[in-house]
């Protein structure tokens, strides 16, 4: 799948980049004991982390805070994905498993405090346009709400924006039926190549280790 990110984007945020994971003959079903015990444990661990902190402090959720406003969104009406996970965790709303590539995309996203996307591949049209929402732009997201992407950073094909790191629209989720799904990492700009490639590996590989199949991976910046 060709991927091009929007240099109107670029343009704002010179440092701004995206890891992509592309996976074919993947199965899908409920998570391994291991992954529901780690990410229980783990949001457990960030509840007691984040006794009488903000979350908006924390270093990714911060960075990612910045972006929205740079684009004319405010985040406190507009939250990042990630945010929003960390806001649930933080009230003891803890995730509960729905099935494994959710699972381990919420993983890594509270690890990371970075927002990360996974799309059913078959349901998409390349080439996608990672860019900004137009007026007009619009999806029902998974929220069940008919949200405005105008001034959002958009995952878009041909038919229109089907992801963001705001939330993702219900027109390409993984399901258990998934056998080929496209993974979008919105990484923090002030990661720098190296982790940046080690961060989607390391995701590419758990993901690959619990699903099986074939993938690959890279990182798409402005040239």
């Amino acid at each position: 799948m060709e991927i091009i990110l929007s240099r109107e984007i670029t343009e704002r945020i010179p440092n701004f980049k995206v890891g992509i994971i592309e996976y074919k003959n993947i199965i899908v079903g409920d998570s391994p004991q291991m992954i529901r015990g780690r990410l229980q444990l783990f949001q457990e661990s960030i509840y007691f982390d984040l006794e009488n902190k903000n979350v908006s402090d924390l270093p990714g959720i911060q960075e990612w805070r910045t972006i929205f406003k740079t684009f004319g969104k405010d985040p406190n009406r507009y939250r990042p994905s990630v945010e929003a996970l960390y806001r649930r965790v933080q009230k003891q709303n803890y995730l509960s498993s729905v099935q494994s590539a959710i699972d381990i995309n919420n993983f890594f996203s509270l690890q990371y405090q970075v927002p990360i996307g996974i799309y059913d591949l078959d349901s998409l049209n390349g080439p996608v346009c990672i860019r900004l929402g137009i007026e007009g732009d619009e999806y029902t997201g998974l929220n069940g709400r008919i949200n405005s992407l105008h001034h959002l950073i958009v995952s878009s094909d041909i038919q229109g924006p089907f992801g963001s790191p705001f939330v993702d629209s219900d027109r390409a989720p993984v399901t258990l039926a998934t056998k080929n799904a496209l993974q979008i990492i919105y990484l923090r700009p002030l990661t720098d190549d190296e982790n940046s490639k080690r961060l989607t590996e390391s995701l590419m590989n758990m993901f690959t280790q619990i699903h099986g199949g074939e993938a690959s991976f890279e990182i798409v910046r402005c040239p």
